[in-house]
């Protein structure tokens, strides 16, 4: 089944028509890094990643960008109140959020270009843009001429009214419309800043995404994909600064965007105090776990994040891993059954109940890494434990046991075999005896 993916841009499904079918380049907005990333930021990278394994296994060449923005005011707010470098914050918080997604299951993009390695490429593209008569400067400052751009706010679909008042944008009589956008601004001795025809400052965060795919995946490129809400105005000005700068009727042919989170039907709030970061989640769950939850709505959806959801993704895995344990796998295809449902605009649910009916372990091996899912050792899958349980048994003391319960059994000896086996459970292992031998888990 040929791919079909909901273009933003047409507000309709379409055939995914590549460019150039031998060589797919998709480019996936990535995180401003000044702390750990929350749940939500995670949804996209899930999401875009069963997008990447699918375009993968149908294309000979597939380049995948995920920009950090390791320049922004709030990295620069932040690093003063932690009394460190701009460099040294990014820098952890960077690590950790590759280190966390890894733990998701996701896929290192091919090139995960950062910011402040682009700023020359940013400049440049601004001065195209003075130089076509799309951008001005003033007072320090470079703006987007928003009325220059006749198309203006396509993507979003908002009147220049509605575009002045969603952009929230900030007013300044410098400015020739209300629309008009920051390109380039200036910054303070004690702000991070880069010479530039216009003085020591920094770019806006919307030029940064535009050069770095221009620079990486070309003028034109297939697929640009984030949060729903980037569609307006971080996509809308994207949109604008790249087309107005290169001279095409496209940036990209097709844009995807993935919907809201929601934290047990409420919105993600630290006031709310439902804020939970994708590092601690991965205390107290398996990846794949929290991998499973992200892909159970179809990713154009709201979605539903709960402790409930949590756990039945747990024990969804469960029992799938315990279908693979003591297996021999040979490799196989994804299930035509599994690609089929991707190919309808990643339907990730569908796809996620048709592994639920497999019944070949090797073809349920094959169809959960389609969706990244099932790519660990049975064996470790069962005893992995959550970080609270840090203190519990080892492994070598739970095998212990199950050779003194063994030794038990043996001797007849029934209520110290039920004492062990009970003793285990109450600390969370739970063993299961089979025609060959005892295997356990953790609970």
């Amino acid at each position: 089944m040929s791919l079909v993916v909901y273009n933003t841009l047409s507000r309709e499904k379409e055939p995914f028509v590549p460019l150039d079918p031998s060589h797919v380049r998709l480019y996936v907005c990535g995180p401003t890094v000044y702390d750990y990333v929350h749940i939500g930021n995670a949804r996209p990278v899930v999401v875009f990643d069963v997008l990447y394994r699918l375009l993968k296994r149908r294309h000979p060449k597939v380049t995948y960008v995920r920009n950090i923005t390791d320049i922004d005011d709030k990295i620069m707010v932040r690093a003063a109140e932690n009394k460190e470098s701009i460099d040294a914050l990014t820098e952890r918080t960077a690590t950790a959020y590759q280190s966390d997604m890894s733990r998701l299951g996701a896929l290192a993009p091919d090139v995960e270009p950062r910011a402040t390695k682009y700023v020359g490429e940013m400049i440049a593209l601004i001065e195209r843009l003075i130089a076509r008569g799309h951008a001005y400067e003033a007072e320090g400052h470079v703006l987007f001429d928003v009325p220059s751009m006749e198309d203006y706010g396509r993507l979003s679909r908002r009147s220049h009214d509605e575009l002045i008042a969603g952009a929230r944008v900030e007013v300044a009589p410098y400015k020739k419309d209300p629309a008009d956008f920051v390109l380039w601004k200036p910054s303070t001795d004690a702000q991070a800043g880069w010479p530039s025809p216009w003085g020591r400052g920094r770019p806006g965060w919307h030029i940064e995404c535009s050069a770095m795919s221009g620079a990486l995946l070309g003028e034109t490129f297939d697929i640009h994909a984030g949060g729903l809400d980037l569609i307006f105005p971080h996509h809308e000005n994207e949109i604008a600064q790249s087309r107005s700068a290169f001279g095409h009727a496209i940036m990209a042919k097709y844009w995807m965007h993935n919907g809201f989170l929601n934290i047990s039907g409420e919105k993600m709030s630290k006031s709310l105090g439902n804020f939970f970061t994708v590092h601690e989640l991965l205390d107290q769950y398996p990846g794949e776990v929290i991998r499973l939850l992200l892909l159970s709505a179809q990713y154009r959806q709201p979605l539903d994040f709960t402790q409930e959801g949590l756990a039945q993704a747990k024990g969804t895995l469960d029992r799938w891993y315990g279908l693979l344990r003591g297996k021999t796998l040979e490799e196989k295809p994804s299930p035509a059954s599994v690609e089929d449902a991707l190919s309808d605009d990643l339907n990730t649910p569908l796809a996620i109940s048709a592994l639920h009916q497999l019944r070949d372990p090797s073809e349920l091996k094959a169809g959960g890494l389609a969706l990244g899912l099932l790519q660990q050792d049975p064996e470790a899958w069962f005893r992995w434990m959550p970080a609270s349980a840090a203190e519990g048994p080892s492994d070598a003391d739970i095998e212990a046991a199950i050779a003194a319960r063994q030794s038990a059994r043996k001797a007849k000896d029934f209520k110290e075999s039920d004492r062990i086996r009970d003793d285990l459970k109450a600390k969370g292992v739970i063993l299961e005896d089979g025609p060959k031998g005892t295997s356990w888990k953790r609970g």
